[in-house]
Formats: C-alpha cells, sequence, structure tokens
C-alpha cells in the first residue's frame, strides 16, 4: 500500500478517534476533537497531493479518498446534531447528497468505470471542513479559559452560521452538476 492509501486509511480510523473525542465528557475533548478533525482534513490534502506528485494514483485511492472524506465529513455532522449545534435538516441535506454521489460512484464501479471527485466537489469539501473547524471551533474556546471570550466572541459565531449556509449551498450545487455530468450512468436504466 503506497503512502496515500495509507494517509486515506488513517483518516477512517482518525474519524473514529474524532467521534470517541466529541462525545466524551473529560476536559478539553472538544479541543481534542479539533485537533483529531484537522489532523485528519490534512490526511485528505495530502494523500491527494502525494499522489499526483509521485504519480501513484491507484483505483482504490480514486474509490476510497472521497468515501473517506464522506465517512468523516458525515460522521461529524451527524455528531453535531446530536450535539444540538446544528439543525439536521442541513445535516439530512449534506449526508443525501453524500449517499447518492457514492450510489453513483457504485453504478460506475459496477460497468467498469471510475468517477474521480471533481473541482467543485473538491470546493463542496473545502466549504464542509470550514464549516466544521468553525462549528469545533466554537465548542472549543469556551475551554481555553477568559483569555478566548474576547478573541473568539465578535466574529465566530456568525462566521459559524455562515459556513453552515455555504457548506450545504456548495453541497446542493456540486451534487447537482455532479448527477447532471454523469447521468448517461443512469439515464439509460429509468
Amino acid at each position: 500500500m503506497n503512502l496515500p492509501n495509507r494517509l486515506t486509511v488513517s483518516r477512517l480510523v482518525l474519524t473514529l478517534l474524532f467521534l470517541v473525542a466529541i462525545f466524551s465528557k473529560w476536559p478539553f475533548s472538544e479541543t481534542v476533537a479539533l485537533f483529531i478533525f484537522g489532523a485528519a482534513s490534512l490526511t485528505d490534502y495530502f494523500d491527494g497531493k502525494i499522489a499526483r506528485r509521485d504519480k501513484t494514483i491507484t483505483d482504490f485511492g480514486i474509490l476510497m479518498d472521497p468515501l473517506a472524506d464522506k465517512i468523516l465529513i458525515c460522521s461529524a455532522f451527524i455528531a453535531f446534531v446530536e450535539r444540538g449545534v446544528m439543525p439536521a435538516w442541513m445535516v439530512v441535506v449534506i449526508v443525501s447528497r453524500e449517499l447518492a454521489i457514492t450510489g453513483l460512484r457504485l453504478l460506475a464501479a459496477s460497468k467498469s468505470q471510475v468517477l474521480a471527485a471533481e473541482k467543485c466537489g473538491k470546493h463542496k469539501t473545502i466549504s464542509q471542513i470550514v464549516a466544521i473547524i468553525a462549528i469545533l471551533l466554537l465548542l472549543s474556546y469556551p475551554q481555553w479559559g477568559g483569555w478566548s471570550a474576547p478573541l473568539f466572541n465578535p466574529w465566530l459565531p456568525t462566521v459559524e452560521g455562515l459556513s453552515k449556509w455555504v457548506a450545504v449551498l456548495l453541497t446542493c450545487v456540486s451534487g447537482m452538476m455532479y448527477l447532471w455530468r454523469n447521468r448517461q450512468l443512469y439515464m439509460n436504466d429509468l
């Protein structure tokens, strides 16, 4: 297994650790979850960069990299519903899009085709990561002591709310574009 694929697999392990941290009741658990999520997000950046640089792009990576992203992102958003910091309807929209695109990729694979991630999907992923980090910062900074409130209070709640809306909007747009561009895969089966 090459390094990019190991990074992809490590993102799955980091997702489990993230979930343990976000649902734990020990001190600074939200801060730990923030750092774990940040590390997992970095693996997403580096696995693709290294694979392109070293020309080690594999079918495993093309399929598993977006799947590992979806598992990480969806796990975080579902956890936020449980924690009461994100509306369930937003998460349903995000998870539905991710499941639809995964289903389309499976359909393509059954026809011996591999659908790689597209640029709009990458922007969607970035917007989702930004939203998750903003939410985690909002959960974490009260644990850091009195110095953090004046630093984060003026702007973080606004950024957190706006980032959720941007993530949902880009999720919808990228999903519709992806389904439209690959419609030949499913239109003949209808």
